[in-house]
């Protein structure tokens, strides 16, 4: 017979956490109203909030377990349709904990897709990777024509304040927006053993432990042909400047979108800067001043 203290932790069942939720927003005539919820396990939104008027849904995505153990897997689908404007974050920053022996991935798979004339604001907090996670992250966005979004993800590996190092375990990120099949924007990252290297590379993130990536568009055709983008991207420029950090970010166009790309070591300040830069993004791509969700001061 067997006793409880022989058995070994990693041969007993392991939890883990399957959880999905779709949301469906339209533009009613009482403004944006989310017509449609579902929801699997732990992940859910409560109800939409009304800051700036009935025409722009503010929505908090909740996942009260607060963090991704090996299998977890959480898919979120978000649908906006024609002229819905939703602005979509999260209460606080999102983890990835340790990963266990067997090594199986930590998952977040992310889907939002506009119809015709939405537009959408994906403002999730930072997410942090704890050391030997195992971890796949992935954002898609589908446009239709006419609309448009303002999205960022920040991701801090480690635990810099503790100073803890992602010195080992796995990453895979990807954001990737797309119209009809088009590719428009395609970004992946990935560090695991085989390319641990480029954790200190000059080339990689330096030793830095924060990345970060913003994207607002797309700009329409007179838009990219004005002189007032390049007077967009100076004022861009000069908000980062203003920070007088010695963390590296640069500003550009690719494909339509503007582009920004923080890579420091420090979460907070790369949220402040993109803040900043959205203070300035809003009103030139929606026509809307900022509004910033009353989570964020909580």
């Amino acid at each position: 017979m067997i006793s409880g203290s022989d058995l070994k932790a990693d041969v007993l069942p392991a939890s883990q956490w399957h959880a999905s939720l779709a949301l469906c927003f339209a533009q009613t005539s009482r403004g944006c109203r989310l017509m449609h919820s579902a929801h699997h396990g732990p992940l859910y939104v409560q109800k939409p909030f009304y800051p700036e008027g009935a025409d722009v849904a503010h929505v908090y995505l909740l996942h009260p377990p607060g963090g991704l153990v090996s299998g977890d897997r959480l898919n979120v689908d978000i649908q906006l349709q024609s002229n819905a404007h939703v602005l979509l974050t999260t209460p606080g920053a999102g983890r990835v904990y340790r990963a266990r022996r067997d090594r199986t991935l930590q998952q977040l798979c992310t889907t939002l897709e506009l119809s015709e004339g939405a537009v959408l604001e994906y403002l999730p907090q930072e997410t942090i990777v704890y050391p030997s996670a195992s971890a796949q992250l992935q954002t898609r966005i589908e446009l239709a024509p006419g609309s448009r979004c303002i999205a960022w993800e920040i991701c801090c590996l480690g635990l810099p304040a503790s100073d803890l190092r992602f010195s080992d375990g796995e990453l895979k990120q990807a954001l990737s927006i797309y119209a009809g099949k088009k590719p428009l924007l395609i970004e992946r990252f990935e560090l695991n053993a085989h390319n641990r290297d480029l954790y200190e590379a000059a080339i990689g993130l330096r030793g830095q432990p924060v990345t970060a990536l913003m994207v607002a568009g797309p700009l329409n055709a007179d838009q990219l042909a004005d002189t007032s983008l390049d007077a967009l991207l100076e004022l861009l420029r000069s908000v980062i400047a203003g920070y007088e950090s010695k963390s590296l970010c640069a500003v550009s166009v690719i494909n339509g979108f503007v582009t920004t790309r923080y890579l420091g070591s420090n979460a907070d300040e790369a949220k402040r800067m993109f803040i900043s830069l959205w203070q300035v993004l809003r009103p030139a791509l929606i026509g809307r001043q900022v509004c910033a969700p009353r989570i964020w001061a909580t």
